[in-house]
């Protein structure tokens, strides 16, 4: 059977003008007519191939697509391919507290998972306040040090509206509680302000106002950089309380803030101020600029107080791709561009990236990055070049590990709603991603004669208030049940 494959223009006409009864159709032809049912103006990219690499469907394969969260495949891939031990406890990163005269300093190491909830057991940053407390009752200044990547937050090309959502939180080499805060708004009396509920960090100014019945429209809004926190809206007296999680664009000062809580609740007397430590972004923190020799990172000469030892990083990375975690995806990236001289900067890690690819024998115009996670409007991959990627994941020693980190079709993760009662239920394994305009599934699935596949696939363009997942998922279900 001979395959087509269809640039955007090529494939507007074939729609147009391919008019057989449904049994005459070639495969890729019902798949393009599939995607035709999408709202007017979407730009789809689609490649299927078998086990011996054979394609199977070609749809606009050398297309350039932004992949939204799908990044979290090349992030990963490259984590698995050039971390060392993942699967043992991930000392490397672990954070660390250390007295600097009469200064306590927190150092973060990339770590992800550093946690200040009241249950933590595992990571958690109360195990470092215990270890000053068994020390000293008198401290002066709480320094939060993220200095071991360079100071880059935010990602370019990720929209500037995110910033206060947790979609959007600070990138910091020290990180907590996900570098979020849970605010709550619940009603009051009608004609009485909300309640909020929400840790100090922020200050609130609060003037949403409690209305009868039961409907809510609240909204919340900070400036980049402010602390200041704005609630407006209404919410019915009637209605249940609502719940959002809020980014934090200072992460190495709210660990540091946390810790001083912590530490006045065992007795510690804090007599100066909650302080944050950066490392600037310079020109020397890409590859491409780089003199030698390489950049180095400052480390103390007092040696730590105390430091802890997160679970395994494998798991992190199944966390990642499993429920598309951004910041953690974003860390990833840093402490894979630590490596071979690197500076932890975006551009070191996406060098290492961009050495997968080299390997995978994905062609240069494949693909474009500027993040970790996909928030960054500025990346773009081909169909065709994931695909080549994902087959020679497939194939190293660690593949299966990989894929054990994708999320399964109805059953978990964020394909857990999706493929339902269809043939792919629990037989497909693939990444998503969701952007503006933009929809992304990329993995493996078994078709209906037992045989494993290799796709990926993007829609962009899709006009607003619209999703493309719908058509790419029949697509599928079409691919899977005719192979």
């Amino acid at each position: 059977m001979k395959h087509i494959a269809l640039g955007p223009v090529a494939l507007g006409i074939a729609l147009t003008l391919a008019t057989p009864a449904l049994a005459q159709q070639t495969l890729e032809q019902r798949v393009a007519a599939k995607l035709a049912e999408a709202p007017q103006g979407t730009r789809f990219g689609l490649v299927v191939v078998d086990d011996s690499g054979k394609e199977i469907i070609a749809i606009n394969p050398d297309g350039r697509f932004i992949p939204a969260s799908n990044t979290k495949v090349y992030t990963t891939a490259a984590a698995f391919a050039n971390l060392a031990d993942i699967n043992a406890p991930d000392a490397a990163a672990g954070t660390a507290v250390r007295l600097q005269g009469q200064d306590v300093v927190l150092e973060g190491r990339g770590d992800a998972r550093l946690s200040s909830a009241d249950d933590c057991t595992v990571d958690c940053l109360a195990t470092l306040a215990d270890a000053i407390a068994a020390k000293t009752k008198h401290v002066r200044n709480i320094i939060g040090d993220d200095t071991l990547f360079p100071d880059q937050r935010w990602s370019p090309g990720m929209s500037w509206n995110n910033i206060p959502s947790s979609s959007g939180t600070g990138i910091s080499a020290l990180t907590l509680d996900d570098n979020e805060l849970k605010l709550t708004v619940a009603p009051a009396k009608a004609g009485e302000a909300a309640k909020v509920e929400l840790w100090p960090y922020f200050t609130i100014d609060n003037q949403a106002k409690t209305v009868p019945g039961d409907k809510t429209e609240l909204g919340w809004d900070r400036d980049p950089n402010s602390k200041l926190l704005h609630i407006t809206g209404t919410i019915g007296a009637d209605a249940k309380p609502r719940v959002w999680k809020l980014g934090i664009d200072d992460p190495a000062e709210y660990a540091a803030w946390r810790l001083k809580v912590l530490l006045e609740a065992r007795g510690v007397k804090v007599k100066g101020a909650i302080q944050s430590l950066h490392r600037r972004l310079t020109p020397q923190d890409d590859r491409a600029n780089r003199t030698f020799p390489p950049v180095e990172v400052t480390v103390p000469g007092i040696p730590a107080l105390a430091r802890l030892t997160p679970a395994p990083f494998a798991e992190d990375l199944k966390h990642i791709n499993k429920v598309s975690q951004n910041l953690h995806a974003e860390l990833t990236l840093r402490r894979v561009g630590l490596l071979d001289g690197g500076s932890g900067s975006i551009a070191d890690g996406v060098a290492k990236v961009e050495q997968v690819l080299v390997a995978a024998g994905v062609p240069r115009t494949a693909w474009d990055f500027s993040d970790g996670s996909g928030m960054s409007s500025y990346n773009r991959v081909s169909p065709r070049g994931s695909v080549l990627l994902l087959r020679w994941v497939a194939a190293q020693p660690w593949g299966a590990q990989f894929r054990d980190t994708l999320p399964i079709a109805g059953v978990d993760g964020t394909l857990s709603r999706r493929f339902k009662g269809t043939p792919l239920e629990g037989r497909l394994f693939a990444k998503t991603g969701t952007l503006n305009q933009t929809n992304a599934l990329a993995g493996y699935f078994t078709g209906a004669s037992g045989k494993n596949y290799t796709f990926a696939f993007y829609a962009n363009d899709v006009p607003q208030d619209a999703s493309g997942t719908k058509y790419m998922d029949d697509a599928l279900n079409l691919v899977a049940s005719a192979n």
